[in-house]
């Protein structure tokens, strides 16, 4: 099937402009496994599905732009997760990623506990049914109407950011006639190699206390000497889409010597440490990811060799995968719009959609892949930068990919790997309607977050 050619931008190698892109693919209609989810596939005619349901049949029924999830690869990634850390270990997936009632639920089912950070976010967690000892709140800046909410829901952990929330859990706590479990999360001065607004493990950023100066060891002075908290543990998160281990084991030594200092000073072993989450996942085909059960082994090989150099029990570990539990479950399914050729620059291809389902390539520099999905092409690659319809010139969805140079309007196009951070960044710039969020699975779809519509934003407006 093929659609009659546009003028398009540079179409070879040898005459692209200088951007953030390889070589044309081999082959423009493959399906990079990396970066799809595991059900993706294309039928005999070239259109691509998901859960047995062609994205034709699903753009038809939900619309585009919209989010549609793998619920089965999305259960198959927080299986592998709990099984590759077993049952002397915690695995809490980190809801900023992505949360609803139907992921609180399936994130139960498949034995996983839940990482809150957010008033919000605790209401959507209880609302759906998950036990409040199996959440952890965190946040460097709670308020008191949400400490309160998680220690009368009893929340299994809340995670202290500063001496100020030390001493506000412990009051509060302490008011309500209840001893608050609390980790201190420490900031152990490693340099993530990642974005700069996701690197969290510095000292010159908002979270945490750090390590140096003596400030975490005075912190775990305070937490001891409150009767409203029982002090269990070391938080610690050195950043997000990570790929080396290294840092890792630099700041899992950094926490083990706490922990030995702890002990030499109170005679105390705390019995948890939480390595926070972090872990990269395939966006582009360059991208090499690690297998839950290798991270598994590695953290617990290092935590455990650190804790018999100290002379420590080694604590009970806990982790917080999101964005890899989530985010290569997904995709963004558009309908192609304009389509704009520069001569000798590239070709500006633009969707029903844009920075407000998906604003991390605007916001970090985030680079995606992109695949024409509603039928196959034989013809020749185009430099493409896919665009959204805001009126805003960074309205970026992926820098430069490469699409078959007879894309026309009506084209049905995916983003793969938008399940982490996409809905839950999403905006209402310009007024935009926020997409649907689908579950697909086994030849059946269900809109689990429906799609915003203008009455919807009416209704805030009282004016």
């Amino acid at each position: 099937m093929s659609r009659s050619a546009h003028p398009a931008g540079p179409r070879h190698a040898d005459v692209l402009p200088e951007g953030h892109y390889s070589a044309p693919p081999a082959d423009l209609n493959a399906l990079d496994p990396k970066v799809w989810a595991h059900t993706v596939s294309r039928t005999d005619d070239g259109v691509v599905r998901v859960g047995g349901i062609e994205v034709t049949r699903l753009a038809e029924e939900f619309g585009t732009p919209a989010y549609f999830i793998d619920e089965a690869d999305f259960r198959e990634r927080a299986r592998a997760w709990r099984t590759a850390f077993g049952h002397d270990a915690d695995v809490f997936y980190a809801g900023k990623a992505f949360l609803s009632r139907a992921i609180v639920r399936w994130l139960h089912e498949e034995g996983l506990n839940l990482d809150v950070c957010s008033g919000g976010e605790l209401a959507t967690a209880l609302s759906a049914g998950m036990p409040a000892d199996r959440i952890a709140f965190h946040g460097n800046n709670k308020s008191a109407v949400e400490i309160t909410a998680a220690i009368e829901s009893g929340v299994g952990r809340i995670v202290l950011d500063s001496f100020q929330e030390i001493v506000r859990v412990a009051h509060i706590a302490q008011s309500l006639g209840k001893r608050q479990r609390v980790q201190i999360r420490v900031t152990v001065g490693v340099e993530a190699h990642t974005h700069e607004f996701i690197a969290t493990a510095h000292e010159d950023q908002k979270f945490g206390i750090a390590l140096a100066d003596g400030q975490a060891a005075e912190a775990v002075r305070r937490a001891l000497s409150l009767d409203g908290l029982e002090l269990v543990g070391i938080h610690s998160h050195i950043g997000s889409q990570i790929f080396d281990m290294a840092g890792f084991e630099v700041a899992a030594r950094r926490v083990v010597s706490l922990l030995a200092a702890v002990r030499d000073e109170h005679g105390v072993e705390l019995p948890e440490i939480d390595l926070g989450g972090g872990l990269g996942i395939a966006y582009t085909s360059d991208d090499d990811p690690r297998e839950p059960h290798e991270i598994a082994k590695a953290l617990g090989e290092i935590v455990t060799r650190e804790c018999e150099a100290a002379k420590l029990r080694t604590p009970r570990i806990s982790v917080e995968p999101g964005r890899a539990v989530v985010g290569p479950t997904a995709f963004t399914l558009y309908e192609v719009g304009t389509i704009k050729p520069l001569d000798g620059l590239r070709t500006y291809v633009s969707v029903d959609g844009g920075m407000s389902d998906n604003i991390r390539t605007a916001l970090y520099d985030a680079e995606y892949s992109v695949a024409l999905v509603s039928r196959t092409s034989d013809a020749e690659p185009m430099l493409v930068r896919v665009v959204g319809k805001h009126c805003e010139s960074g309205d970026i969805v992926v820098k430069d990919a490469f699409l078959p140079s007879d894309l026309a309007p009506g084209d049905l196009i995916a983003v793969p790997a938008t399940g982490a951070y996409c809905r839950s960044m999403a905006s209402n710039y310009n007024h935009a309607l926020r997409p649907p969020v689908v579950a697909v699975r086994d030849g059946e779809a269900r809109v689990i977050v429906r799609r915003e519509t203008e009455e919807d934003l009416l209704r805030l407006d009282v004016g």
